[in-house]
């Protein structure tokens, strides 16, 4: 394989695969992972082998997977034991290269190009990482092994488990172009929708279309789909470590009832702004634009978004427009079953911003300066140390809720 060689390595069914390996009596059984019920939190978030070949599939609902699997065992996540998997698989990748970039707990692309005097070709260095991971781990990694991300991607996915799969320039043609389009990177279900309305359904038939009719037809990516479909990407693989600009900072929650007005979502929105706006704290920035994603009983799902006339950082700042555009936009065909507040279009906290003749802003200042000592009481005297009365009362949040902190192109850089 001749100019780059990228790897890409996916831990098998990495949840499960853990809760296995944690408990022995686990092995070979039906079993997934999957959260509370009582939070309302049932649904499948991994599964092991045994279940997947009994048709269960991630994200879908327990009693459903109960159905498929009547002896089906159910496990709680132990987000911690995963991270530790996770990083001492990072350690045993670093010992073949410096340049490993994690897509998640349990994905991470390697560029070995640099490294094969030491250690051999592309697909040697992988058969070791697959061996080492399993007999130190004793769990099993697929490998995808290419000349570009994309392609090491997919590849990691074609055999499973415990694989390695070499996507070449002489084979990717044969092995790829007759998959499915909605197995290349970055061609969501929304999209592969409409690539196959417009008569595209394999990823060869991508590859090969008019780029501008494409981008007609699939939005301003179009064309840079088409070219990873025929293997342009160039995109590299960063080291260890590297950490990508902050692009949004959101929090979301499935509520442990549904909410039926407005004043039940306000509180679950400003208890979501408390973590929001502790999180743009901490990496210094503020919000120039906030969104509000609402799903309703029946699952459905919509998202709002606007820009805000100055940035925003205290809970009640965002709380406020997230809660106002909620209120402008939703039509309260159903019940809210789960909210979500993202903070966007960040910048720098305390950058000069043209202040608003209807505006006032030494009200917001005061406001800004109270959340800053209010963080740093709580910083002391822990996250409940000071808190607003409205959420004393029993909300409809759930105490287990996790934010995330979003970064931009998710793992593919150009």
């Amino acid at each position: 394989m001749s100019g780059r060689i990228i790897l890409h390595s996916d831990m098998n069914n990495c949840y499960a695969s853990i809760e296995q390996k944690l408990a022995p009596a686990l092995a070979g059984k039906p079993l997934i992972v999957c959260g509370s019920r009582a939070e309302r939190h049932g649904i499948v978030l991994a599964k092991s082998m045994e279940a997947k070949a009994c048709g269960i599939v991630t994200g879908e609902p327990i009693w459903q997977a109960r159905e498929k699997c009547p002896g089906l065992v159910e496990v709680s996540p132990h987000f911690d034991a995963y991270l530790a998997f996770s990083r001492a698989a990072r350690k045993i990748y670093a010992r073949y290269t410096d340049l490993v970039e994690p897509y998640g707990l349990d994905e991470c692309w390697l560029d070995v190009t640099g490294s094969t005097r030491l250690f051999g070709n592309g697909e040697e260095i992988a058969e070791k990482i697959r061996m080492e991971i399993r007999e130190k781990l004793g769990i099993t990694v697929s490998i995808g092994v290419s000349f570009n991300k994309i392609f090491a991607k997919i590849g990691s996915d074609l055999k499973k488990p415990d694989a390695v799969t070499v996507v070449s320039r002489q084979n990717f043609r044969q092995k790829l172009w007759p998959l499915p389009v909605g197995m290349l990177w970055g061609v969501g279900p929304a999209t592969e929708k409409r690539l196959v309305r417009f008569g595209i359904r394999t990823i060869g038939e991508l590859a090969t279309a008019d780029r501008d009719a494409v981008s007609r037809a699939a939005g301003k990516g179009g064309a840079l789909l088409c070219g990873y479909a025929a293997g342009e990407d160039s995109s590299p693989v960063m080291p260890l470590g590297w950490r990508d600009p902050i692009k949004s900072v959101g929090h979301g929650m499935t509520a442990t009832r549904d909410l039926v007005n407005n004043d039940e979502v306000w509180l679950m929105i400003y208890h979501l702004a408390q973590d929001v706006s502790h999180r743009l704290n901490l990496a210094g920035m503020a919000a120039e634009g906030v969104a509000v994603a609402v799903r309703d009983q029946s699952m459905g799902y919509v998202e709002f978004q606007c820009q805000t006339p100055a940035p925003v950082l205290s809970p009640l700042s965002v709380a406020r427009v997230a809660h106002q555009l909620f209120v402008g936009k939703y039509d309260w065909s159903r019940p809210v079953r789960a909210v979500t507040v993202r903070a966007i279009s960040l910048c720098p906290q305390g950058q000069a911003v043209q202040t608003s003749l209807f505006g006032c802003p030494q009200a917001d200042e005061r406001r800004e300066r109270l959340f800053r000592t209010v963080e740093q009481l709580r910083g002391r005297y822990g996250k409940n140390a000071v808190m607003a009365a409205s959420l004393c009362q029993n909300i409809a949040a759930s105490p287990q809720a996790k934010g995330w902190i979003q970064m931009p192109g998710q793992g593919i850089r150009h």
